[in-house]
């Protein structure tokens, strides 16, 4: 821990005397004037927290080295995989340091490749992302959406491939969505919501989405609208053209909870109607591909690991293709007239290829334990790409060959580091109530387990979101200075299906936060660390989670990095689309859920004149996922509670959103910051 020195002497905070009524109980808001972001005050308390963090961080000499040798890893060319659209292929590439990857296109693979869109000449600072890419069945035209400072909000333009300039076509108003044209190449179906109040737009509550289709020439304002409910808030929609241009499929998502209805759309009839083909939210459902009239699905109804089945959308006989197994079904690709299946075994992938009627034809064989991704194309290719990577492997692309099974090496990025000095190992331990849980700990070859080696330890736990394993630069940074690195598969995630979801969801979610302690409670017993030398890690449902374990157990941990968390349990669900996340969390308004989300709301349980540990908590002006109001209340709560000279700090970055599309430049000062502050709390100077 820090020495004894001065403790640090924080902004004041205006305590006011806002007081709620959460079904008879009353709880105190003395922060709530922190959640507009706009005002002079909140604006000065931006100001003031941020000049004594960026202070306290200036001072530690090990920054800069952090910065410069973060900056030397990171500089290296990135790829992803290719993918063809009509008789092109198009695909990203970053030299190593660009504030965003460049989009490319060529006509064949030996070709010299064409740059077909820069984000990078889009603004000055490299703040304004691409979000979203759509290209034509004939490959000449692309939709493409941007994003500005990391916000939700697209606006989406469209771009002659051929010769590289954008058409007049601009559309605004874009959240949540893609676009996907028709095969006659006039046009694309998107979603997008009325137009938000200028002011308010990165706060206000987003309702009533509403289907379109934008053609090519016209203005947005005569978009013809293709589905809405005006009786349903909470619903929106994603539409998509079949492989073949026949049908449109409206898949219909309420919040982030996996079930979905599914609606569809003859294109080749005249106003034909929109039919309703799945009309409860009874499962997941992921339209595949068709074959006369049977529509294949991947869904989880009655099979929580997922399954392959047809619906005959005239019948409305259903028939299981693949049945369910041990494994994860994660995903279902349509290639060489086969299935190509994504499975998850302990948290890392296998990749099944199956005829279409779910007969097995071979395994792919992988470079190792880690996560695959790819195999794209359409139903007739024979060959595709896909990116393999590990914790100490960076994404490298294969082509592959559906018809032999081969494999050949296509991208092998360089990176200055020898993986050769590092391994990663799983293990599983026991929480709380007895489940087993998996966890991957990385780390140098021939660590020593005296019980003092800085750790940190970063989880999510929530939404069914899988933590596989993935090269990570700044990870092999803090493996250089000799850390460990661990990452626990908890409750709540995806790993093994939608039981293991639900059992970290609404009144289970107090298991997501056994699973965590319970994981630093196993290094600690097993010698990698101590409490002293142990930071805990996650973003936005995972900085909930480092919230609620280090308010749970503040003796536990040394040092605490929450990002972009959701802090406010009892008013997440009133900002943008916070409302959406009720089908992981509950409902504040709903009496029972209050209670279970009372009881680990990190704000609502910060105690007085407790030491808490070293914190710094990192969240953007622009986050218009999870709004900045949760860490700004968090913080200003978190620096009156706490007693003892552990630094309490908050780094508020500036034209900057969630997390997406965040430039390389940014990225690497707050992963140096965020070390630097690790190396001054762990007293690793040693190091450097």
């Amino acid at each position: 821990m820090l020495d004894s020195k001065p403790s640090l002497t924080y902004p004041t905070t205006r305590q006011g005397d806002h007081v709620d009524d959460y079904h008879g109980e009353k709880v105190a808001d003395p922060y709530r004037w922190l959640e507009d972001p706009n005002s002079e005050e909140t604006k000065a308390w931006i100001q003031a927290q941020n000049e004594i963090t960026f202070a306290y961080l200036q001072q530690i000499p090990a920054r800069e080295k952090l910065k410069q040798r973060l900056t030397k890893l990171w500089d290296f060319a990135k790829y992803s995989t290719p993918y063809k659209q009509g008789n092109r292929y198009f695909y990203y590439k970053n030299d190593g340091l660009q504030n965003q990857s460049v989009l490319y296109v060529l006509d064949d693979l030996e070709d010299q490749p064409e740059v077909l869109l820069d984000p990078n000449t889009l603004s000055e600072d490299g703040t304004v992302a691409l979000s979203g890419v759509s290209i034509s069945e004939d490959g000449n035209l692309m939709a493409y959406g941007i994003s500005t400072s990391g916000s939700d909000w697209q606006e989406w333009k469209v771009r002659d491939v051929n010769t590289k300039q954008d058409l007049d076509d601009h559309l605004k108003w874009v959240k949540f969505s893609g676009a996907s044209w028709t095969h006659d190449h006039k046009g694309f179906f998107y979603s997008r919501y009325n137009e938000p109040n200028e002011n308010t737009k990165l706060e206000d509550s987003n309702y009533y989405q509403k289907l379109f289709y934008h053609r090519l020439g016209t203005p947005q304002s005569e978009d013809l609208l293709i589905y809405e409910r005006s009786d349903q808030k909470e619903w929106g929609f994603g539409g998509s053209v079949t492989e073949d241009g026949k049908y449109l499929i409206i898949s219909v998502w309420q919040g982030t909870d996996p079930k979905n209805l599914v609606f569809y759309k003859d294109l080749t009839l005249s106003d034909a109607p929109v039919i309703e083909l799945i009309s409860e939210f009874e499962a997941e459902y992921n339209f595949l591909d068709y074959q006369e009239t049977k529509f294949w699905f991947q869904t989880d109804l009655n099979a929580p690991k997922g399954k392959v089945i047809s619906l005959d959308i005239e019948s409305g006989e259903r028939t299981e293709i693949i049945p369910e197994i041990e494994e994860t079904l994660q995903g279902i690709n349509v290639l060489n007239h086969q299935f190509v299946a994504f499975y998850l075994k302990d948290a890392h992938t296998q990749i099944k290829i199956l005829n279409l009627d779910g007969s097995f034809v071979r395994e792919v064989e992988l470079p190792g334990i880690g996560s695959a991704g790819g195999f794209r194309g359409k139903r007739q290719d024979t060959e595709t790409f896909y990116a393999y990577t590990s914790f100490t492997t960076p994404t490298t692309i294969y082509r592959y060959d559906m018809v032999t099974g081969e494999s050949r090496l296509y991208r092998q990025p360089e990176v200055d580091f020898n993986p050769e000095n590092y391994e990663t190992q799983q293990i599983f331990y026991q929480s709380k109530d007895g489940t087993q849980i998996p966890m991957f700990i990385t780390h140098k070859k021939g660590l020593s387990l005296e019980g003092n080696n800085p750790t940190i330890l970063y989880g999510y736990g929530g939404f069914s979101a899988s933590l596989t394993p993935n090269f990570s630069i700044s990870r092999i940074a803090w493996l250089e200075m000799g850390g460990v690195y661990a990452i626990p598969n908890l409750r709540g995630g995806g790993e093994y299906g939608e039981e293991w979801h639900q059992a970290g969801t609404k009144h289970n979610k107090q298991n997501v936060f056994d699973d965590f302690i319970a994981a630093a409670e196993w290094l600690i017993e097993n010698q990698y660390t101590c409490s002293q030398k142990l930071a805990i890690s996650g973003g936005s449902n995972g900085g909930l989670l480092v919230g609620a374990c280090m308010t749970q157990r503040p003796d536990l941990f040394g040092a605490a990095l929450p990002a972009v968390g959701v802090m406010d349990m009892l008013r997440f669900h009133k900002f943008t689309i916070g409302w959406a996340w009720c089908s992981d969390y509950g409902s504040p308004d709903n009496a029972e859920d209050f209670q279970a989300i009372y009881a680990y709301s990190p704000l609502h349980n910060l105690k007085p004149e407790t030491a808490y540990p070293a914190t710094l908590i990192t969240t953007a002006d622009h986050d218009d996922r999870v709004v900045p109001a949760h860490s700004f209340k968090f913080a200003a709560a978190l620096q009156a509670a706490h007693l003892g000279d552990n630094p309490v700090l908050i780094r508020i970055e500036t034209k900057a959103g969630h997390g997406a599309g965040k430039p390389t430049a940014k990225i690497i000062e707050e992963l140096a910051d965020g070390f630097a502050f690790l190396v001054r709390v762990f007293e690793m100077n040693s190091m450097f």
